[in-house]
């Protein structure tokens, strides 16, 4: 995972910076220890209807990377009629990492009204890392923290087997406590995992399991596999872990899916 940081801030960080067409706000928000990260929220206007919302979470290794990562995708759900949050979240322990994405979720339902959204069509969009704190938010007790859906992109579900997670967490043993893979259970929200099945950092073994669990369980979860495609949509044949290259084709496609996928549940009109 950690061979990944370099690549991917060559990846996504210019061409999002280079979008000015939707601006975002910034929002500082308290998190559960009370230190304070950055929310950057999209919004295209409000509504006579409150509507839908959706929080992102960026890959990176939980190492790197900033909100500015999912800005072209917040950018596309707000131009569908959500309001779209980037998470700054910190960096250097997943756990921190998890704490902050479940206060932007709670700060989203504690400022429904103002910003004109139903508290019950929040949902998470998580790549990579981010997937792993999606999940594990959607897993929590606290139920102003938990999503109401969750889309994932290439997400570490799995992270129970990772090396690196583990060294980031202080051991396998915590690894494994931390792993969304191990905490499947009744009454999880809908979910829709986009994944390529070449994908050698987050292998799609571990989506298919936790898939199949979530269905054993009886929830709903959708596993959208694309063939001949590594690790953030990158082409068979080119190192999807030092140097991924997502193509653009089928990123739009999965873009295009998640949206279709939200739509279908009701988090827009």
């Amino acid at each position: 995972m950690r061979t990944l940081v370099a690549a991917i801030f060559l990846l996504f960080a210019t061409p999002a910076l280079a979008q000015t067409e939707l601006a975002p706000r910034v929002e500082r928000i308290v998190s559960e220890d009370s230190a304070s990260f950055e929310a950057h929220v999209f919004d295209t206007g409000a509504r006579q209807r409150p509507r839908g919302a959706i929080v992102l979470l960026h890959g990176g290794g939980w190492v790197a990377g900033d909100a500015t990562w999912v800005y072209p995708r917040a950018r596309q759900f707000a131009e569908a009629g959500l309001v779209a949050v980037a998470v700054d979240y910190r960096l250097g322990d997943p756990r921190r990492a998890s704490a902050d994405a479940r206060a932007a979720i709670r700060w989203l339902r504690a400022n429904a009204v103002g910003l004109n959204i139903d508290p019950n069509r929040i949902a998470a969009y998580g790549v990579s890392a981010g997937g792993q704190l999606s999940a594990t938010a959607a897993q929590g007790e606290d139920e102003s923290a938990r999503p109401n859906a969750i889309v994932l992109l290439s997400p570490a579900l799995d992270v129970g087997r990772d090396g690196w997670f583990a060294r980031l967490v202080g051991g396998r043993e915590t690894a494994q406590q931390l792993s969304p893979l191990e905490h499947v259970r009744a009454g999880l929200p809908p979910t829709l995992i986009l994944q390529g099945d070449v994908d050698s950092e987050t292998p799609l073994p571990g989506a298919r399991r936790y898939c199949e669990a979530m269905r054993a369980a009886g929830g709903e979860c959708v596993l959208k596999v694309y063939i001949g495609y590594g690790h953030l949509f990158t082409p068979a044949g080119i190192n999807d872990r030092d140097t991924p290259q997502p193509d653009p084709t089928i990123s739009a496609q999965a873009g295009d899916f998640a949206l279709a996928f939200l739509r279908h549940r009701g988090f827009m009109d």
